[in-house]
């Protein structure tokens, strides 16, 4: 591991490449510091911080978009929306490729069309930036979070219009900065600032541990004893070591190449694999299922507080029920969630998986599946397989969706402390840093350097 670092410093182009993403991610870090005018920091985080200890639906929004914006809407900063506009924007393009005939035909041209839909992608992000920037700013008026100053008739719009721009300018220039990276650094741009805001809150979950242990025989209420602190330890080695296995996991499917004889010799019949990702739909179905199941707990929590004390027994009753039993970490949320999980997998792996021109694609490279005809019947055993590998991988990814809530719940620790048991936010760290650590193994070996993943001396012949 050591020597593997080494190497890295020892190859310039791949050395500049690393330096350069550090580097842009440090400048993300430095903006995440400069704060909108007029926004009252110190009341916001006060009540962003009543909010999630008492478990309200605001409170469990707040810590959910924390998760990829690194906190930022708490200390509302210029950087507050993040990067999200810009992911949820590319989300809805390529639900759209698989419904809208003119997507479909940019997305078949190639670089061109790939091209088009990128620069609609940004005007895209530009409108919901502007569109949750007004939501944002209007909330906290709302919540009287704005100094007084800026809350004249004169000064109004001018409080508006620079909240506005300000956020909207803070997410355009996180995208510049993707795609920066993409182009003059080494992994996925987007990926990396997002992972970046995310392990941003690993210090203060540490901190917080560090001020509630106590390692006495007898711990006090309210604290973490030694059985806790093993136990949420051991927890996350799992959890990160299952998330790394489900990641990488394949389900292999056996391919053969039709052979072609030309003259004397024959080419083709190489035996090959087609590799189907277990967790094909990644990340997406805990974040459909996650933010679905915020607005009902809202909602419920908005009901509960406003009902009049006049209605009948059992609407009071009812109302209380529902939003009691929808809460963070009860059971059935976790219910919901575990269904909406299983509907959004097999939903999205519909999405960007289509049997029918996988097999159309085998047939034209002149490949087949062995015992099965090219064609319905490959679409056909693709499609059952596809079915079978979703279960296994939507199973795991409600496994890892709830164990965050549980241990909130139960072992009464904040949520941005658990949320590095599982979740959203540790599927997407460790995806991304797995990304990273396979194009830097990649550029080691190509160098014909020891990478992280390769064993043994490497053949040093051929250095630069």
């Amino acid at each position: 591991m050591i020597k593997a670092f080494v190497n890295i410093f020892l190859i310039p182009e791949l050395r500049n490449r690393i330096l350069f993403t550090l580097g842009m991610i440090a400048i993300y870090r430095i903006g995440f510091w400069i704060p909108l005018v007029g926004v009252d920091q110190e009341g916001l985080k006060e009540a962003a911080s009543k909010a999630s200890e008492g478990g309200s639906g605001w409170g469990q929004l707040l810590d959910y978009v924390s998760i990829f914006s690194g906190g930022s809407l708490q200390q509302s900063t210029i950087f507050g929306l993040g990067i999200m506009p810009y992911i949820t924007a590319s989300i809805i393009f390529q639900l759209l490729q698989s419904a809208v005939p003119r997507l479909q035909q940019l997305k078949k041209e190639g670089a061109s069309g790939q091209q088009k839909i990128t620069e609609w992608t940004r005007y895209a992000t530009i409108a919901m930036c502007l569109v949750q920037g007004f939501m944002w700013l209007k909330f906290l008026v709302a919540q009287n979070l704005v100094r007084p100053e800026f809350l004249t008739s004169s000064s109004i719009l001018a409080f508006y219009l620079s909240g506005v721009v300000a956020l909207t300018a803070g997410s355009i220039f996180l995208m510049w900065l993707g795609e920066q990276i993409d182009k003059y650094g080494i992994g996925n741009g987007v990926s990396l600032i997002l992972t970046a805001g995310i392990i941003a809150q690993m210090p203060n979950a540490v901190a917080y541990l560090i001020a509630e242990t106590d390692l006495s025989l007898q711990a006090a209420e309210g604290s973490i004893g030694i059985v806790g602190i093993l136990f949420l330890i051991a927890a996350f080695v799992i959890v990160v070591a299952g998330a790394i296995l489900i990641t990488v996991a394949q389900r292999r499917i056996p391919i053969q190449q039709a052979r072609h004889t030309r003259g004397r010799k024959t080419y083709g019949g190489q035996r090959h694999y087609l590799p189907l990702r277990v967790n094909h739909a990644g990340v997406m179905p805990i974040i459909f299922a996650s933010s679905l199941l915020i607005f009902p707990a809202t909602f419920l929590g908005y009901l509960s507080s406003s009902v009049s004390p006049e209605a009948p027994a059992w609407w009071q009753w009812f109302v209380v029920f529902m939003n009691t039993n929808f809460q963070f970490g009860e059971y059935p949320y976790i219910v919901c969630e575990i269904i909406l999980i299983y509907f959004f997998s097999y939903f999205w792996t519909t999405v960007v998986f289509s049997p029918d021109d996988m097999s159309q694609q085998l047939r034209e490279n002149g490949s087949f599946i062995p015992g099965l005809r090219p064609g319905p019947r490959t679409a056909e055993y693709l499609e059952t397989v596809v079915e079978r590998v979703t279960y296994v991988g939507a199973g795991f990814l409600a496994v890892i969706a709830v164990i965050p809530s549980m241990v909130a719940r139960y072992m009464d620790i904040p949520f941005f402390v658990a949320s590095f048991l599982g979740g959203t936010g540790l599927l997407i760290v460790v995806s991304v840093g797995l990304d990273l650590i396979q194009r830097i193994e990649a550029n080691l070996l190509m160098r014909n350097y020891t990478g992280f993943l390769s064993g043994g001396d490497a053949n040093r012949q051929g250095r630069p």
